[in-house]
């Protein structure tokens, strides 16, 4: 039991570790894709300057908005750093901590949570930018999480466990990215849509919401909302890597980080969607396909279980 407690420690500390540098190779690549050379002055080649962001956020002022409800705008970002570390609970490691068997329903329930913490981020602000990114937000979100969790069922279906460390082993011979490439670009696209990255960020859309959802929080709020936002991205990535890319390996680390760079090169080179249209690819292109898929697996199983 001790030992499944320092193992989950470790496990959040590296990931707070990852977010900082993570937002350091970010502006990295993005300053090169501008031609500019990006952080380079705080330590060496700028390795510093992750630490010098953090400590300069913990020191800011904080304040509460005019009219805000204090209490859910104090509770909302913490609210959405602990979904986002009790995500981590997943990954199955060699302690086997909570190697639990349903494994999928607490990814569904946590990601269906998160949705509760946008709206009250936005609502408890009390100003009419934020609660419009979260309505934003929310919608977009609701819309993407029915396609991964039809997408999900039909992984489910294929290899007859709920246990991610079972997808994960099951793929010792063959990825399912080889033979489920649709359902793998809808997974990639729907994570984009669920973490709010570019090209669909419209909760934080700078040119019509300023900021979006979060605008009104600085401080250490804002560093709690942003270590849940990139801890995210890090792990979608990383549950893309166990479903489709033969889960962990001797390369293990090298695919998640190809899966971040992806995201930031697309951040970098992709416009934003118009909003008509992320409804239009969520209901009438990816939910129509991912039930087909679901309906095709769920048939074949049973073909193999009569023959």
């Amino acid at each position: 039991m001790i030992d499944s407690i320092i193992s989950y420690l470790m496990i959040l500390i590296m990931v707070l570790i990852s977010v900082g540098f993570f937002t350091l190779l970010e502006r990295k690549i993005l300053s090169y894709i501008n031609n500019r050379k990006g952080p380079n002055k705080v330590g060496l080649i700028g390795l510093a300057q992750p630490i010098s962001d953090g400590i300069k956020l913990i020191l800011k002022e904080y304040y509460f908005p005019y009219l805000s409800v204090n209490f859910l705008f104090l509770l909302s970002p913490m609210f959405i750093f602990i979904l986002s570390m009790l995500m981590w609970v997943l990954i199955p490691i060699k302690s086997k901590m909570l190697d639990f068997n349903y494994g999928f329903y607490f990814f569904l329930c946590l990601t269906g949570l998160s949705v509760y913490a946008l709206i009250f981020c936005g609502w408890s602000s009390n100003s009419k930018y934020a609660i419009y990114g979260a309505y934003r937000g929310v919608a977009q979100t609701i819309s993407y999480e029915v396609s991964l969790a039809l997408l999900m069922l039909s992984i489910v279906f294929i290899n007859d466990s709920y246990n991610f460390m079972n997808m994960s082993i099951n793929q010792s011979y063959c990825w399912l990215m080889i033979f489920m490439m649709p359902m793998c670009m809808i997974w990639l696209v729907s994570m984009l849509a669920g973490t709010n990255r570019t090209p669909f960020d419209f909760s934080e859309g700078e040119s019509e919401l300023v900021s979006g959802f979060n605008i009104e929080y600085g401080s250490y709020f804002f560093a709690l909302i942003f270590i849940g936002e990139y801890s995210s991205i890090i792990f979608m990535s990383v549950i893309f890597v166990m479903l489709f890319m033969g889960g962990w390996s001797k390369i293990y680390m090298i695919k998640v980080m190809l899966l971040i760079f992806i995201f930031i090169l697309i951040r970098g080179t992709l416009p934003r969607f118009r909003y008509d249209n992320l409804m239009y690819l969520a209901w009438k292109i990816f939910l129509p396909m991912t039930i087909n898929f679901l309906m095709f697996f769920y048939l074949f199983k049973v073909l193999i279980i009569l023959l």
